[in-house]
């Protein structure tokens, strides 16, 4: 077999796995923490009988703002996905959540709703006004948040590597493509 087909493989495979999925959002230190147990519907059912339990919730910012002692942090729930990350389609939601962060947090830094991986606690139930009528919010507090770079999303969407080898019959022939 021919050197130069091989090094071209190698060289794709090369470049493809730099578009792997990186490291979870989720720290390992709090990956033990987490009750994998307690869906997001259960969660929205009754939060009370899920107090003190350490969740993964993953979804869109709504709205942030600040609070005397934290920030309050409106998500609408998305199910996640690959590496923990919300699926984009905001149907898939089954309701939203309160999330609350002690330390300083800019609400500014998160206008332009960006999507999110919180690991929290879950801390009850808080009753606000959603339009015209009563929401029940589960409430967490934040252990962990990882807003995604919706940017870096843009720029990876749709990337993809190619290689294609062909031989025998007629003729043969390599073709390599990239497209983004």
């Amino acid at each position: 077999m021919n050197r130069f087909p091989l090094g071209i493989l190698l060289l794709c495979l090369a470049l493809g796995s730099g578009c792997a999925v990186g490291p979870s959002p989720i720290p390992e230190a709090l990956l033990s923490q987490i009750d994998k147990s307690v869906s997001f519907a259960q969660l929205l059912e009754n939060p009370d009988a899920h107090v003190g339990k350490v969740v993964v919730l993953g979804g869109q910012v709504l709205q942030a703002t600040r609070l005397a002692d934290a920030t309050r942090i409106e998500v609408l729930q998305l199910p996640l996905g690959d590496s923990e990350k919300p699926v984009s389609q905001r149907t898939s939601s089954q309701g939203r959540f309160l999330a609350f962060e002690k330390t300083f947090l800019d609400p500014a830094t998160l206008s332009d709703q960006p999507q999110v991986t919180i690991v929290g606690e879950v801390t009850g139930l808080a009753t606000a006004s959603l339009d015209e009528t009563e929401y029940r919010y589960p409430t967490i507090a934040i252990k962990h948040m990882h807003v995604w770079d919706t940017h870096a999303q843009d720029q990876q969407q749709g990337f993809g590597v190619g290689l294609g080898i062909g031989g025998g019959g007629f003729g043969g022939g390599i073709g390599i493509g990239t497209g983004f």
